[in-house]
């Protein structure tokens, strides 16, 4: 009974409605299975797993517009706009314009949002100054005064680093004690204190 009304509808619309509904339900299934794969299996950054490829190859767009992401997108977003203007008293052109120009602004919207997404990723090259006004552990003794050198260890971007390290106290540091990054002197040793505070 169910199918026979399926069927009954699908008779009833019109070929221009039925070009719109077959584009919306295919990218639709589309876009349900590329956002379940993206969840279960990551969103391809290991080699084997992103089938989108940018047209543009000299690589000046990071982003690219003719993705396979946004190909589905584009095609989602234009059947149903196209669906919803076809219910109201809209001429064929104007519903095939603003489809159009939804399924462009949806994948510029993308683009937008992946380029704001990749600047907040970190490059995770270690910066010495991104150690400055933390607290490391003495692992060597570092002498006092700026006598000779001891070494620290000290976490930075998640990982733990083994760095040499002076200091200006007039005692020397003894190992384990915890200091405070105050300077970098040229560029690969930290300049210490323990005072904390």
């Amino acid at each position: 009974m169910k199918l026979l009304d399926l069927s009954s509808w699908w008779q009833a619309l019109s070929s221009f409605d039925r070009i719109f509904w077959a584009i919306a339900l295919l990218f639709s299934l589309l876009f349900l299975i590329q956002t379940i794969l993206s969840f279960a299996a990551g969103d391809g950054d290991v080699a084997t797993g992103d089938a989108d490829l940018a047209v543009d190859h000299d690589g000046g767009i990071a982003y690219g517009f003719f993705t396979i992401k946004n190909f589905i997108a584009f095609f989602t977003i234009f059947g149903w706009t196209g669906i919803a203007l076809s219910k109201g008293n809209v001429s064929k052109p104007v519903i095939i314009l603003v489809a159009l120009l939804a399924g462009v602004a949806i994948v510029a919207i993308m683009i937008f949002i992946m380029r704001s997404m990749s600047k907040l990723k970190q490059s995770g090259t270690f910066q010495i100054r991104q150690t400055l006004h933390k607290t490391a552990e003495t692992y060597l003794v570092i002498p006092a005064s700026r006598n000779g050198f001891g070494k620290v260890h000290i976490r930075v971007q998640g990982s733990l680093r083994e760095l040499k390290a002076i200091t200006d106290d007039q005692e020397n540091i003894p190992t384990g004690k915890l200091v405070k990054v105050t300077g970098v002197i040229d560029e690969n040793i930290l300049l210490v204190t323990s005072q904390l505070s």
